[in-house]
């Protein structure tokens, strides 16, 4: 979403030529619906659709495109097909199909409702170090992030556009609040409250069943002491099976905070490609 946000904004400045994946077929960089804009001069690229020479060849042809365009002349056809062949210096071996189009503030809602990615919501319960480090993590990632702590002068003064901050005290009280299939990723600052906010989730679990990761931050000790307390809750062995703790990739053994955000990160990422 931050590339997105950043063409809607350039556009009030200036066209580009937007290049799009069309089709593929084969092996090939990236899926359809991958975009990059091209602007005139030598202003960045925004977004990609997976470098080498392919995505260098359809930046000059993009460039020729816009000069063409602002100079009034006819517009070529709007689909370029493209071999991943010996020709461009690529051994992918696939085919794909590109479409260019030249556009302008003019055409900022469409291409919002267009090019805009399927969000996944994720819930993070604590805003320490790791909490921050995961939030910058996420924000380029296909995750709007519902951020949640009982101290709100813990976020920071600016976040993400797909970010939304939330004070709650108690801070379990949000649970029930959550968007349905929300990704839950509890690390506040005292173990009193990821407990309740645990317990929280799993009580919405047995009403709604519509949270499909719970990952607890914390060592298997950690999990141990928790779930002799939850079953003195009335959480049975089943309920408990649905919490993740420790969360993060396996295999990853740092402790810093962005470490541990990299490995939780793509531990989501996993979860979004599995059925």
């Amino acid at each position: 979403m931050k590339a997105l946000h950043c063409l809607l904004e350039r556009l009030k400045c200036a066209p580009a030529c937007l290049v799009t994946v069309e089709s593929t077929q084969g092996s090939v960089p990236r899926e359809c619906g991958a975009w990059m804009a091209v602007f005139a001069g030598q202003e960045p690229l925004l977004g990609t659709i997976g470098g080498g020479h392919l995505e260098l060849q359809a930046m000059q042809e993009a460039r020729q495109r816009l000069a063409d365009h602002l100079a009034g002349r006819p517009a070529r056809p709007p689909l370029l097909r493209q071999a991943l062949g010996p020709s461009l210096g690529q051994c992918c071996g696939g085919v794909v199909q590109l479409r260019f189009e030249c556009v302008t503030a003019a055409d900022a809602p469409a291409l919002r409702q267009r090019l805009a990615p399927p969000l996944q919501p994720v819930a993070l319960f604590g805003g320490g170090h790791v909490g921050h480090a995961l939030a910058r993590v996420l924000a380029p990632l296909p995750f709007a992030l519902h951020w949640v702590d009982s101290r709100d002068e813990v976020f920071p003064a600016e976040v993400d556009a797909d970010t939304l901050c939330e004070h709650s005290d108690p801070v379990q009280a949000a649970v029930p609040q959550l968007a349905a299939q929300s990704f839950v990723l509890i690390m506040s600052f005292s173990h009193a409250e990821d407990l309740d906010i645990v317990a929280a989730c799993l009580a919405r679990q047995r009403q709604r069943g519509d949270l499909p990761f719970i990952g607890l931050i914390g060592s298997r000790t950690k999990w141990a002491t928790f779930s002799h307390r939850l079953q003195a809750r009335g959480f049975s062995d089943a309920e408990l099976a649905q919490v993740t703790c420790p969360i993060g990739v396996p295999g990853i053994a740092g402790k810093q905070p962005e470490v541990i955000a990299v490995a939780v990160a793509a531990q989501l990422l996993q979860r979004l490609d599995t059925p």
